[in-house]
C-alpha cells in the first residue's frame, strides 16, 4: 500500500518506521524544508535519538505528491497546527481511509481532533490510534500495543493490516469518544502524579492516585456519550499508567516542578518552551461539560491548583479523606 505520514515529528516519523517495515511505501509530509533536508541528508532527527530513519522512506513538503493515489493517511500532526493542516489535505483528499495518531482537544473550539478531521473533510472513513507509547519505544521495535477506535470497517481492516506486526499491536474498539478523551485526559493526571513526586510521595501514593482518577475519567466518558469500559482499555489505563508514572512524560515533569516548588520563573520558562498538553486539556474539560452532571474530584482540584495557585498539598489531602 502507499500511505501518507501527515507530520514529521518523533510519533510520524516511528509510526513512518513501523509501516515502511511492513512493506508499504511511505511518504512522510512536512510543510518545513529544514525537516525535509535534515530527513533525506543524514536520516536521522533529534527527535528520535540514536534511529536511523530508513532511507526509502520518500519526505516531502509537496502535499498534492504525498496524498497522490494513498490507500491511507496516517495523521501525526500536533493538535495546535491541525486545523490548518487538514484545510490543506481537502484539496487533494478523494474519501481515502484516514488513521489519527494525534492526541487532544483543539483549544479554540474545544473539539476533539476526529472531529475536527471530520468535520474539515466531510468522511466517517476515520480511525483513532491512542495508548501506552513513547515514540522512541516504537522505533526500537519494543513490544507496543494501542487501542484503534472506528466505526467503519473498512478503515479499521486497512490500518490494521499497515501497522500490525510482531510488535506492534493494535486492540478494536468502536468508542471512538472515550478512546480520544482517555488519550486527552490521561495528560492532566499525569500532572497530578508529577506533583505527588515533587512532594516526594512514594510509588504506592502515585498508585492511588491513578486508581481513583480513573472514576473521574469513566464518569467524563459516560457523561459525554462514550462507552464507560473504554477506561480498561489500551487508550485508557494502559496509557494512563505509562504517562503517570514516566519522568519521559512532558506533563509529569511539569507536576513535578509544581511539586517541589519550583519558583514562578521556572515554571514559566518550562511552560514557554515545552508542549504541555495537561495545561490545554484542563482549560477545555470544564466547557466540555457545562451542564452535564459529571463528578470530576481530581481534575476540578487540578484545576484550583494549577489556576487558582491552591497548594498542591490538597492533592495528598483529597486522596486520604474519608470516601
Amino acid at each position: 500500500m502507499k500511505i501518507a505520514v501527515l507530520g514529521a515529528g518523533a510519533y510520524g516519523c516511528a509510526l513512518a518506521q513501523i509501516l515502511n517495515e511492513n512493506k508499504n511505501e511511505v511518504h512522510i509530509w512536512t510543510p518545513f524544508e529544514n525537516e525535509v533536508n535534515e530527513l533525506t541528508k543524514t536520516n536521522t532527527t533529534p527527535k528520535l535519538p540514536g534511529i536511523k530513519i530508513n532511507s526509502n522512506i520518500n519526505i516531502t513538503t509537496d502535499l498534492n505528491n504525498a496524498l497522490n493515489n494513498v490507500d491511507l493517511i496516517v495523521i501525526a500532526i500536533p493538535t495546535a497546527f491541525l486545523s490548518n493542516s487538514i484545510k490543506k489535505v481537502k484539496k487533494y483528499y478523494q474519501n481515502t481511509p484516514i488513521c489519527i495518531a494525534t492526541k487532544g482537544i483543539e483549544q479554540d473550539t474545544h473539539l476533539f481532533v476526529y472531529d475536527v478531521v471530520k468535520n474539515i473533510l466531510k468522511t466517517d472513513k476515520i480511525a483513532v490510534i491512542s495508548g501506552p507509547s513513547f515514540a522512541i519505544d516504537i522505533a526500537n521495535n519494543y513490544p507496543v500495543g494501542l487501542t484503534i477506535a472506528c466505526q467503519d470497517k473498512e478503515t479499521i481492516e486497512i490500518t490494521t493490516h499497515a501497522l500490525t506486526n510482531n510488535h506492534f499491536k493494535l486492540r478494536k474498539s468502536y468508542d471512538i469518544i472515550g478512546t480520544e478523551l482517555c488519550g486527552s485526559v490521561k495528560n492532566i493526571i499525569a500532572i497530578a502524579a508529577g506533583i505527588l513526586a515533587g512532594l516526594n510521595m512514594p510509588e504506592s501514593t502515585s498508585a492511588m492516585l491513578i486508581t481513583e482518577s480513573l472514576h473521574d475519567i469513566k464518569a467524563l466518558i459516560k457523561g459525554l456519550g462514550g462507552d464507560g469500559s473504554t477506561v480498561l482499555s489500551y487508550a485508557g489505563f494502559g496509557d494512563l499508567l505509562l504517562t503517570a508514572t514516566s519522568p519521559k512524560s512532558r506533563n509529569y515533569s511539569f507536576g513535578y516542578l509544581i511539586g517541589k516548588g519550583a519558583t514562578k520563573e521556572e515554571i514559566d520558562n518550562y511552560i514557554k518552551n515545552t508542549t504541555i498538553e495537561g495545561l490545554y486539556t484542563l482549560k477545555s474539560i470544564s466547557e466540555l461539560v457545562e451542564g452535564k452532571d459529571v463528578d470530576m474530584p481530581i481534575i476540578n482540584l487540578m484545576e484550583q491548583i494549577i489556576y487558582q495557585n491552591k497548594n498542591p498539598q490538597k492533592l495528598i489531602n483529597f486522596l486520604i479523606q474519608k470516601p
